[in-house]
């Protein structure tokens, strides 16, 4: 069956520049928390980084939306904090998920941090057939 599966990750901007880790390739990569290059790849990530599993693409967009406003008053970008900005991401997120579309937000932070929400579609991944569930590998 089709679902979706959440994956957040908070951390210092700097280590989005260091790719290397973010890269399956990499040593570090399976146990490193921050974001992969290719959205996809959180699927080979440990079932451990999975915050919650969707069927229901509203259920999705609300985790998504609720992840994202527990750190709103921290975004950098003044633009980014309206209300109706954040309300229309988690509306067009419930129509990705909804179409089997994986959806992505991510933000700069006060402090040099950034804040990832991710809605990476599984059973299969669109884009990474090959890919297996991580909840059903053991």
């Amino acid at each position: 069956m089709h679902h979706h599966h959440g994956y957040t990750w908070l951390g210092s901007g700097h280590d989005l520049l260091k790719d290397g880790p973010r890269r399956p390739i990499h040593p570090d990569f399976k146990h490193s928390k921050v974001v992969p290059l290719e959205l996809a790849h959180w699927l080979l990530k440990p079932p451990a980084f999975v915050q919650g599993t969707w069927t229901d693409p509203a259920q999705a967009a609300d985790w998504f939306g609720t992840r994202a406003r527990e750190h709103v008053d921290s975004f950098a970008s003044v633009h980014d904090r309206a209300p109706e900005m954040l309300s229309a991401k988690v509306q067009g997120a419930a129509k990705a998920v909804a179409g089997g579309e994986d959806v992505v937000g991510g933000w700069y932070l006060t402090g040099q941090r950034f804040l990832s929400v991710c809605l990476v579609g599984c059973g299969p991944h669109r884009l990474r057939p090959e890919i297996g569930c991580p909840q059903r590998r053991t």
